[in-house]
């Protein structure tokens, strides 16, 4: 009785969170239109309230529809990682002259055609169905499916090309602004964001108790790791838990008083996440599989946030075996306790374009984006800053691995940064920005 009142509650919050979204106003946003004059989009030059209105409802559903193609892009990872629908060996991005010569990425391709016809109870497959036919593919029909899947990989692979250029030539900031939006994610960055809080505190920015309200933007899906592209558990979304457990094994929160709003604009994640808070309204569990593959040297640091992660918001139970191709790797599991999931509210939100209209004392006191402001332009990472700062309480922080644009006249400003490593290979690391808003 007392979950499903407390389940009551945080449906009445959320709904009042969703009556408090609106676009971001011409007034509000003036500032940044005046200060990219020179380079705005044609539909904003001599920007007004009426061209503003029309330019960003058209832009929202611009950005909302590269949900599309990222899905093609988890497609494509799927194809050449995924074990849940072949025993063929798997293929990395190397490997792959060879495995064309081979006969191996044909077989593979037969192989995802044949699941994709018969998904049965895959969810990868009966998503991936849907997602072809939005396409105007018919997955009944292998040769075409067969043809669609290799040009989508044959596009990712020219995209790749053009992205580790841009990176070459210093545009990482906004390396992904025009490639799909995809909801591939990792359990690493979480340790990033662990490590900076742990910084952040014994440096003495943040104390004990200084989070009650927190907010995740872009936690994305696992519906193919994107650091070892598995598949063989059910998808689950990781950052709003982490960020949780975090937070509480820091001191940084108090259990039971938490509350995590997390904002995305894919239907899947939203979907996922009130899925996940129904079921534990009936006091069901959250389970979380934590692979950890051999292939890659984790730091002691890593390791030691896979080893713990969950250890105050669940308990360790027996995680789902790895198929064969999969030998070597060392998994865990977490199931997480029902007040923990109700904890974390979701909220359909464009955070370039949108906000929620929040009173001072409901505002964040700690906001968190890894790997989700590389996929816009600096523009667009500006506008999407302000609505930040105006979400933030006086003081508030927002992390992010994303080198972020500082506007003058902007609210936020970095106050520090902490340098991650999650590997003993090259450039394997974030640096997190420490983004806090003026507290006057």
């Amino acid at each position: 009785m007392r979950t499903r009142f407390f389940l009551a509650i945080l449906l009445l919050a959320t709904a009042a969170f969703a009556a408090g979204r609106v676009f971001t106003s011409y007034t509000a946003v003036k500032p940044v239109l005046d200060a990219f004059a020179g380079q705005l989009p044609p539909a904003l030059k001599n920007a007004d309230q009426a061209k503003w209105n029309a330019w960003s409802r058209q832009e929202d559903r611009t950005i909302r529809a590269r949900l599309d193609q990222g899905d093609l892009d988890s497609m494509v990872n799927l194809l050449l990682f995924g074990t849940s629908f072949t025993g063929k060996p798997r293929i990395q991005i190397p490997e792959l002259a060879e495995a064309s010569k081979s006969g191996l990425l044909r077989a593979r391709v037969d192989d995802l055609v044949k699941g994709l016809r018969a998904p049965g109870g895959n969810e990868r497959l009966v998503f991936l169905r849907k997602a072809l036919r939005g396409q105007g593919v018919d997955p009944d029909i292998a040769d075409k499916t067969g043809s669609f899947i290799l040009q989508n990989l044959q596009r990712v692979l020219k995209e790749n090309v053009n992205f580790a250029q841009r990176t070459a030539d210093g545009n990482r900031a906004e390396v992904f602004r025009d490639r799909g939006v995809s909801l591939d994610t990792n359990i690493l960055p979480n340790s990033g964001i662990e490590t900076t809080l742990r910084d952040m505190q014994d440096r003495r920015t943040l104390r004990a108790g200084a989070v009650r309200r927190a907010a995740v933007i872009g936690p994305g899906l696992d519906f193919t790791d994107w650091d070892g592209g598995y598949d063989y558990y059910p998808q689950q979304t990781l950052q709003p838990f982490a960020l949780y457990d975090s937070l509480l094994r820091l001191t940084l929160a108090k259990s039971g008083s938490l509350e995590i709003t997390v904002f995305d604009i894919s239907p899947r994640v939203l979907d996922h996440l009130r899925g996940a808070r129904d079921r534990a309204g009936k006091g069901e569990n959250y389970v979380l599989q934590l692979p950890r593959g051999s292939g890659r040297r984790w730091t002691a640091g890593a390791i030691e946030f896979w080893r713990t992660f969950g250890d105050r918001s669940g308990e360790a139970v027996s995680p789902i075996q790895p198929p064969v191709p999969l030998g070597g790797m060392q998994t865990r599991a977490v199931r997480l306790r029902p007040d923990v999931v109700l904890a974390c509210q979701p909220v359909d939100l464009n955070i370039v374009l949108e906000r929620l209209d929040l009173p001072v004392e409901e505002r964040f006191d700690l906001i968190v984006a890894t790997n989700m402001f590389v996929y816009y332009d600096t523009f667009e990472q500006t506008l999407a800053l302000s609505n930040v700062a105006a979400m933030l309480k006086p003081g508030g922080f927002l992390l992010s691995n994303d080198k972020l644009p500082e506007d003058p006249r902007g609210a936020l400003r970095r106050a520090g940064f902490t340098t991650v490593w999650y590997s003993e290979e090259p450039k394997a690391g974030d640096s997190v920005g420490w983004y806090q808003k003026s507290p006057n």
